[in-house]
């Protein structure tokens, strides 16, 4: 949240600058070790419940009969609100333990894959009229491998709808933190931070990219920008978290973009 940004999924449900520590190599991003306290905050917290989830509903609009691939689907807390109206959804997440609560909330019948972003993805060509990728691509050095399959998935003039750990907010982090010489905005960095939820512990590994980085990578891979959003929260926070929003009603948190699939020479 601008100069306080919170953690994205710890129990602060107000503006805390996150401690980021010297990893020397335990395993990092292990959401299968600590999935059920994760779903469990995620499920009621300001800024996923009521602010970046409501935003990207907000963002994918009416989407009854499309097709929809939740890239990264965690336990699954979007794919089951496109699913309610009426969009036909797939969802991958890397983690097993994630897709296991996915399975608990969707049914054994939902479309879940086990994949990693990074990778191949287990999808034909053309299949999905959109693609959500909520708060995944900054786990991601290079964005380059992932959004050409995103971009390969999707139908021509399709959407990619995806939200990212706002540049600003993150650079402010860590200038508040004294970090101004080791984490330079218009550098791609990495950064480590230590979660807590449910008694449990996890490091989070993310990057961070600076804007025209972020825009770069998109066009190379064949999408066109359509919005660039800095959404407010949702409005049932003010009264859920009346001392939070009422110190700030509007934040800097997430950035979130929705992108066209171009059409090729050979599509037209």
């Amino acid at each position: 949240m601008t100069s306080d940004k919170p953690q994205e999924h710890t129990r602060h449900t107000g503006p805390a600058s996150p401690s980021v520590v010297t990893v020397d190599p335990p395993k990092v991003n292990d959401y299968t070790s600590f999935a059920a306290a994760y779903t469990a905050e995620n499920e009621t917290n300001l800024i996923n419940a009521h602010y970046e989830r409501p935003a990207m509903l907000a963002l994918a609009g009416d989407v009854a009969g499309r097709r929809i691939l939740d890239a990264g689907c965690g336990s699954g807390p979007l794919y089951a609100a496109l699913r309610d109206r009426g969009a036909l959804v797939s969802g991958f997440d890397a983690s097993a333990g994630m897709l296991e609560l996915a399975h608990r909330r969707l049914g054994d019948d939902a479309d879940l894959r086990l994949a990693d972003l990074g990778g191949p993805l287990p999808y034909a060509d053309d299949t999905f009229d959109d693609v959500v990728a909520s708060l995944v691509l900054h786990y991601l050095e290079d964005w380059g491998p992932a959004l050409a399959e995103l971009r390969r998935v999707l139908k021509p003039g399709g959407r990619l709808i995806a939200s990212v750990d706002h540049p600003f907010a993150i650079n402010l982090m860590h200038r508040q933190e004294g970090r101004a010489a080791e984490y330079n905005y218009f550098d791609t960095t990495n950064w480590t931070e230590e979660w807590t939820m449910g008694g449990q512990t996890a490091l989070m590994s993310l990057w961070h990219r600076p804007l025209h980085a972020m825009i770069d990578a998109f066009t190379a891979a064949g999408f066109r920008i359509t919005v660039i959003s800095e959404p407010e929260p949702d409005p049932a926070a003010a009264e859920l978290f009346p001392d939070v929003i009422a110190d700030k009603p509007r934040f800097l948190c997430f950035l979130f973009f929705v992108l066209r699939a171009d059409r090729t020479a050979s599509e037209d």
